[in-house]
């Protein structure tokens, strides 16, 4: 697919920190681009750019083939992770208000039956739950009918029943045929919605591609869980391949089938064992680490 989006030699300097050190990445049309990294990777940084809210030390941005200007501005709706909206309105109301803003774009009945707020048009938008309140703002970044919409952490606070009805609102958008760029600290909504990811570092792209490829690039084998009372007779055994988080030790190994009779061996329970495949949360810690970022 074309390119919708691409960014070269990014650079964005404060004082003396570099928050994004000449990065470059492209999106295509129609895809699910996701942007992951922890705090102060450049993350933020690097999309508040690409919105057009912050200006770039050097480096450009082209949407379309065109630097980035009117028709970009047009063209592109944005859902903020924290939107004010105007009180005494009701959700009606509020998609009203942001839709005089725009000379086309979609009707209050198409956002309604797109975002799921048919049961809710006529609620005062201060009395809504949390999901409620993120489809309303998902409406909002749609009210223009835009070709590329940013969602910057859209299901951060959401509980897990919403945050999946969140997420089959963002693939039926996708198959509307818009560009989706999403950044989330949820590394599940990542693999499931991006087509490609990028995860970023100190202002570098760390790893790039399709989240399946990056895990069949830098993962073999499976993680076998259990509880570490269970392990501990049998840990030097695995004491190359093993970690303990908590109560529980992950063993990351190759050959199951050798694993477990080497449990079965020294007498361990099995009945405790979880088999899992290596996730991008695993990955995303092997490349950025485990320490707490402000």
């Amino acid at each position: 697919m074309p390119d919708i989006i691409e960014v070269s030699h990014l650079v964005k300097q404060y004082a003396s920190v570099k928050a994004v050190d000449n990065i470059s990445f492209k999106v295509s049309q129609g895809e699910c681009f996701g942007m992951l990294g922890p705090n102060g990777a450049g993350k933020t940084t690097t999309v508040e750019i690409m919105e057009g809210i912050t200006s770039a030390s050097s480096g450009t941005i082209h949407y379309l083939g065109e630097p980035m200007g009117p028709r970009f501005r047009s063209e592109v709706g944005i859902q903020f992770q924290s939107t004010a909206l105007q009180d005494f309105l009701t959700v009606r109301e509020t998609l009203g208000l942001f839709r005089s803003f725009y000379p086309r774009g979609l009707s209050l009945e198409e956002l309604a039956e797109l975002c799921a707020l048919g049961d809710i048009m006529d609620r005062d938008a201060r009395k809504i739950s949390g999901g409620q309140r993120q489809r309303v703002l998902l409406a909002l970044a749609l009210v223009n009918d835009p070709v590329l919409l940013f969602l910057d952490e859209p299901t951060t606070g959401l509980d897990p029943q919403a945050r999946h009805n969140f997420w089959e609102l963002v693939r039926n958008i996708k198959a509307r045929g818009k560009t989706v760029i999403l950044t989330t600290h949820y590394m599940e909504e990542a693999y499931l919605l991006c087509d490609r990811i990028i995860i970023m570092d100190h202002g570098h792209i760390i790893a790039k591609g399709r989240p399946a490829a990056l895990l069949e690039q830098h993962f073999r084998g499976v993680v076998l869980q259990l509880p570490y009372e269970d392990f501990h007779p049998v840990r030097d055994s695995f004491a190359a391949c093993y970690r303990h988080t908590g109560e529980l030790v992950e063993i990351t190994i190759t050959d199951v089938n050798t694993a477990i009779a080497t449990l079965l061996n020294h007498g361990i329970s099995l009945a405790r064992l979880q088999i899992r495949a290596r996730t991008l949360e695993d990955l995303f810690l092997e490349l950025t680490g485990r320490e707490l970022r402000a």
